[in-house]
């Protein structure tokens, strides 16, 4: 199955066009506050140097976040306009959901960060099953650093900007603990749209297509009071809705 992939849920936009699990072309850029004028002429691009033109793919995916709403928008819209025009089948994809496949599939929970607003990151807590499906632990939410390490209770692989930019910080909160944490390798680092596709692919094999408006993923906000280690947090009502 051929299909256009497109994640701008960060500084960085990424485009890619797969066959099944080959990439036949791809796109990573920085694009900050740029997306709207780059890509529309990277998809182009990419389609060229994959022999293909709108007509011949099979399908579409894009990344629905939480990130910045700024690019999450754009990719959005440009995907919503493609569809309109082909007709193709649309996979919505979480951004972190996605990102857990940039990593090799072992039993160690995963963590995926991105940085939200100022002292705040979005993140969530992943395990591949030996089926091969992906087991959410920790849903994905939003937050102050603090309360990010209180979600490692074991060996954790972490991942993403808001990792790589706090890095010394979320160490240093991690204290002794911080053994336990094991970093992606740097070419994981960064929300892809080869994840997006691959996650895109999977939706759109068992039907999962988005609907008429799909829109950025609010996610839920973190509590405010931290719990001693070892426990999980709750999960409080309140959305976050602005960036």
């Amino acid at each position: 199955m051929k299909i256009l992939a497109v994640e701008t849920a960060t500084s960085r936009q990424s485009v890619a066009v797969l066959d099944g699990p080959r990439v036949l072309a791809r796109s990573d850029e920085e694009a900050a506050g740029s997306q709207a004028r780059l890509l529309i002429p990277t998809i182009d691009r990419l389609l060229k140097a994959s022999g293909l033109t709108l007509s011949s793919l099979e399908g579409l995916a894009v990344s629905i976040g939480p990130g910045s709403f700024t690019g999450l928008r754009v990719g959005l819209a440009t995907m919503l306009g493609l569809r309109a025009t082909t007709g193709l089948p649309l996979a919505a994809v979480p951004t972190l959901e996605a990102m857990v496949r940039n990593v090799p599939r072992d039993d160690v929970p995963l963590c995926p960060i991105l940085k939200a607003r100022t002292g705040e990151v979005y993140w969530g807590l992943y395990r591949w099953t030996g089926a091969g499906t992906l087991q959410v632990l920790e849903a994905e939410r939003v937050g102050p650093l603090e309360l990010v390490v209180r979600s490692f209770v074991g060996p954790t692989v972490v991942l993403g900007e808001g990792w790589a930019t706090n890095r010394n910080e979320l160490y240093r909160l991690l204290g002794p603990r911080a053994g336990q944490v094991r970093e992606a390798p740097g070419e994981a680092m960064a929300a892809s749209a080869v994840s997006i596709g691959l996650a895109g692919l999977e939706r759109l094999a068992r039907g999962d297509i988005a609907g008429q408006g799909p829109s950025p993923r609010y996610v839920q906000r973190a509590e405010a009071e931290v719990k001693p280690v070892g426990h999980r947090l709750e999960s409080a009502s309140t959305r976050e809705s602005s960036n």
